[in-house]
C-alpha cells in the first residue's frame, strides 16, 4: 500500500513538471494613439465668374432684371456656424458703392450720382433659415420672394458694412444661423454637410437669386439699411431728382462661413 501511494505520489510530480514545462510565456508593450480633431468649416460654391445685368429696354429698368439659381452655395462643418452674404467693392467711389468702371455720363446734367448703393443687390434664398429652430425664434434672411416691382421694401436688400467682413447685427440678414443672441446653441446652424443631409432640400444647401431694380427714374428703390433702418435710394441719400448716371459698373458678393460664437 505504501509503495502504491508512493508511485502515485511521483506520477504526480511528473506531471506537475511537465506542466510547468510547458506554462504560457507573456511579455506586454503598447502604443499610445493620438487623434487629432480639427474643425472644419467648407464652403463649396458653384457660380459663373461674373453675372452681367444688362439694362438696354425700357421695360428692364421698371421691372427689373433677375438672374434665378445663379449661385449654389453647400456647406460642410464639424462644428456649429453661421452663414452670411456682405456686398463689397474696391472702393474707387466709397466703400459702400458700385465701382464705375465705365462712365456714360458726359452731358447728363447734375443730378447724375455714380453713388450707388451695393444694397441695391437683391437676394433670394432657396429655403429659410432654419438656424433658430431650437428657441422657435424667427430671424431675418432672404427667403422672402422679390416684391413687386411697385412695392420697395428692402426685404431682399444686399447686407453691406462699410467695405469690411463684420458679420451682420441682430437688425439684419444671416442665410443660416445668427448673431449670438439667445441662449448658446439657438442661433446657429449644428456641424453637418449637404452630402449627408438630404442634398438640396437641406439646410446645407442654398440656391441664390440676383435681382437688379433700377426703377424709372433709376434711384434703386429697394436699397436699403437694416441696421440703420434706412432706405439707401438715390433720391433719399442725393435729394429730389437725382438718378443713377448711366455707366457700367462693378461690385462683389462674398459668402462668408463662419464658427458661430
Amino acid at each position: 500500500m505504501k509503495s502504491k501511494f508512493l508511485i502515485l505520489a511521483v506520477i504526480a510530480m511528473i506531471m506537475g513538471l511537465h506542466n510547468g514545462l510547458f506554462a504560457q510565456l507573456q511579455d506586454e508593450k503598447s502604443v499610445t494613439i493620438t487623434m487629432d480633431l480639427q474643425p472644419i468649416l467648407q464652403l463649396d460654391m458653384e457660380t459663373a465668374d461674373q453675372i452681367e445685368f444688362v439694362f438696354d429696354d425700357i421695360k428692364d429698368y421698371y421691372a427689373g432684371i433677375t438672374k434665378y439659381g445663379a449661385t449654389i452655395l453647400k456647406v460642410s462643418s464639424t462644428v456649429s456656424w453661421d452663414l452670411y452674404a456682405v456686398g463689397r467693392s474696391n472702393g474707387t467711389i466709397g466703400p459702400e458703392f458700385w465701382d464705375q468702371v465705365i462712365d456714360y455720363g458726359s452731358g447728363t446734367g447734375t443730378n447724375a450720382i455714380n453713388q450707388i448703393p451695393l444694397s441695391a443687390v437683391e437676394l433670394h434664398q432657396s429655403q429659410p433659415n432654419n438656424g433658430a429652430a431650437a428657441s422657435g425664434a424667427t430671424y431675418i434672411d432672404y427667403s422672402t420672394p422679390f416684391p413687386a416691382s411697385t412695392v420697395h421694401n428692402g426685404a431682399n436688400s444686399l447686407y453691406v458694412n462699410n467695405g469690411t467682413l463684420t458679420p451682420p447685427t441682430i437688425a439684419d440678414k444671416y442665410i443660416a444661423g445668427h448673431a449670438g443672441t439667445t441662449a448658446l446653441g439657438d442661433d446657429a446652424m449644428p456641424g453637418g454637410s449637404y452630402l449627408t443631409a438630404g442634398g438640396y432640400t437641406s439646410d446645407y444647401y442654398y440656391v441664390v437669386d440676383y435681382r437688379l431694380l433700377p426703377g424709372l427714374p433709376a434711384i434703386f428703390p429697394n436699397a436699403f439699411d437694416a441696421d440703420a433702418a434706412t432706405a439707401e435710394d438715390l433720391v433719399t441719400v442725393n435729394g429730389a431728382n437725382s438718378y443713377a448716371e448711366p455707366g457700367v459698373y462693378t461690385m462683389y458678393v462674398q459668402y462668408v462661413l463662419v464658427e458661430d460664437q
